[in-house]
């Protein structure tokens, strides 16, 4: 009977173990096969006014420069400017050694007193040979060559005349004054420094004349950007050097010739530089600084707008890739189809309907930094998916389970997924 007891008390504990384990793999098994669900954050599609801008980074320019070089070579005697001394049109800039030049002066004027000399002799003689001539006292050869020697006398005097001016050119070149007025934005000699005219080299620069009441700002804008924008836009300007203070600037000149860096190497970058006039003239400004331009280009108002991370991309058609891959086709094939489906893309936002993820293709328009224009596919205070990132760029498909939690929306945390 004892022995009874114990087997029946077995059975019953092995039977409870037994269950419990069935019980268990149950729990799993379910558990498992249970529908994931995703926390995201959620913003109403509202009416805003949206301004498209493009920013780039540049420096600060004078807008008319004048970049000063000698046309003649020599050493400096006089400099009477220091960098920043404001110049009006017609002041002495520098002054070359013009001691060479004088001396050229004179041998040329010497010359053409020379030439001059010579011109009137062969001249006197040559009508005189006419005379003659009519009166068939000499030949037609004789005559020939009085007049030749009278073309050579005159050229030589013409080429030493002209030899002359161009010393005198020269020698009027040993001073440089100023083409403008303005302020030395930029001395790179000193007194006593020699420089190299432009005649017959590449020439010194030896100072920069500017007008700094007309500054402008110099960007380069990138290949992708540069079509939007357009002479006549407005730009709000960040000088570095100044915290306080977002100036205004207006863009005048677009450059029609690409700036290319790095060429032929994965790093290569096309950009075209653009030209922003500044308008605030209570600022004081100076060549070189630096600084970041928002252009805008488009603004539009009262337009359908969501947030700009809740736009996403998803590929066409993938239901009919997997069915056709499920069917047995070639498997070749069908990769080949799959790639080309991928590259059909469209551009979705979720809806949350029920706590459940619903993916609506809309077309976009314009868009500044938060919000993207919706110009096709919602209507207004439909609720768009807006985070996170991770939640709308990856996880979400069509129908799956999402719960809403904007308190973390509202507290700058990122939401993430069960």
């Amino acid at each position: 009977m004892a022995n009874n007891k114990k087997s029946k008390k077995k059975i019953i504990i092995f039977s409870i173990i037994g269950v419990l384990l069935i019980v268990v793999t149950l729990l799993v098994v379910l558990g498992t096969k249970r529908e994931p669900v995703f926390t995201v954050q959620t913003e109403k599609v509202a009416k805003r006014t949206i301004t498209q801008t493009v920013t780039a980074t540049g420096k600060i320019y004078p807008e008319v420069q004048v970049i000063i070089t000698p046309e003649v070579s020599g050493e400096i005697i006089a400099l009477p400017m220091k960098e920043g001394t404001k110049v009006n049109r017609g002041d002495l800039l520098l002054k070359i050694k013009p001691d060479i030049y004088m001396a050229m002066r004179d041998q040329a004027s010497s010359g053409v007193a020379s030439a001059k000399a010579r011109l009137q002799q062969v001249d006197a003689e040559y009508k005189r040979s006419q005379e003659l001539s009519a009166k068939g006292l000499i030949s037609a050869s004789e005559l020939e060559q009085s007049k030749m020697s009278f073309e050579v006398a005159k050229a030589q005097f013409e080429q030493a005349d002209a030899q002359l001016k161009q010393s005198n050119e020269s020698l009027s070149k040993t001073s440089i004054y100023s083409p403008m007025v303005g302020t030395i934005s930029d001395l790179k000699v000193e007194l006593g420094e020699r420089v190299l005219g432009t005649s017959q080299f590449q020439g010194t620069t030896v100072m920069t004349v500017a007008d700094l009441s007309r500054m402008e700002a110099r960007v380069d804008v990138g290949e992708n950007d540069i079509i939007l924008i357009s002479i006549g836009d407005t730009a709000r300007i960040e000088v570095d050097a100044i915290q306080d203070k977002k100036l205004v600037g207006i863009v005048y000149e677009i450059g029609n010739s690409a700036k290319t860096k790095g060429l032929g190497t994965q790093e290569e970058v096309t950009n075209f530089e653009v030209k922003i006039r500044i308008i605030d003239k209570d600022v004081i400004l100076r060549p070189g600084m630096s600084m970041t331009a928002t252009v805008e280009t488009e603004t539009k108002k009262n337009v359908l707008t969501v947030p700009i991370q809740s736009v996403t991309t998803r590929a066409m058609d993938k239901s009919k890739d997997k069915k056709a891959s499920e069917d047995g086709e070639d498997m070749a094939a069908t990769d080949s189809r799959i790639k080309q489906k991928a590259e059909k893309v469209k551009e979705i936002v979720f809806i949350a309907d029920n706590n459940v993820a619903k993916a609506v293709e809309v077309k976009r328009g314009i868009s500044d930094d938060s919000y993207t224009e919706i110009l096709s596919g919602l209507e207004e205070n439909k609720e768009v998916v807006s985070g996170s990132y991770k939640a709308i760029n990856r996880e979400l498909e069509e129908g799956v389970k999402i719960k809403i939690d904007n308190v973390k929306k509202k507290s700058g945390k990122d939401g993430g997924s069960k």
